[in-house]
């Protein structure tokens, strides 16, 4: 944006392609200057996102939505997600947001069946996404 007594805060980034194909991912710490991260992913195969459970020091938000304008509650895909120390599994079908607070175990996170389109929406409160190794846990 030309430089204007505001067009700090208008943020434009492309489409591009990463991983898991085209997204939009915008920082705090480069786009905001301020703590909160967001990345739009389409997602359209199945794929196993993240194994590792693992955690953050900050809260992260997670979206599931259909990209059917017609029925936008119906993901028409099944997800799952572990939560927590146990791993415990959520399976997502429907519209759903995750709210991962800051220190919760979480993951894996198994897009298993895509059969439509899915924005899936990733927000962290947080200047970046960043996955501490020590952070991670293995299995043995």
């Amino acid at each position: 944006m030309a430089e204007s007594k505001y067009g700090k805060y208008v943020v434009r980034h492309p489409v591009a392609i990463g991983g898991f194909g085209p997204e939009f991912i915008y920082t705090g710490e480069t786009d905001y200057k301020s703590d909160f991260t967001i990345m739009f992913l389409r997602i359209t195969e199945p794929t196993l996102m993240e194994d590792a459970p693992h955690s953050h020091d900050f809260d992260m938000y997670l979206y599931f939505i259909p990209l059917d304008p017609n029925d936008m509650d119906d993901l028409d895909a099944d997800i799952e997600i572990g939560l927590g120390e146990e791993r415990e599994i959520h399976k997502i079908t429907h519209t759903t947001s995750v709210y991962v607070p800051a220190g919760m175990i979480h993951c894996p996170l198994h897009f298993l069946r895509v059969d439509k389109p899915i924005l899936f929406v990733h927000c962290t409160m947080a200047s970046k996404y960043v996955k501490d190794p020590d952070k991670i846990i293995r299995n043995k």
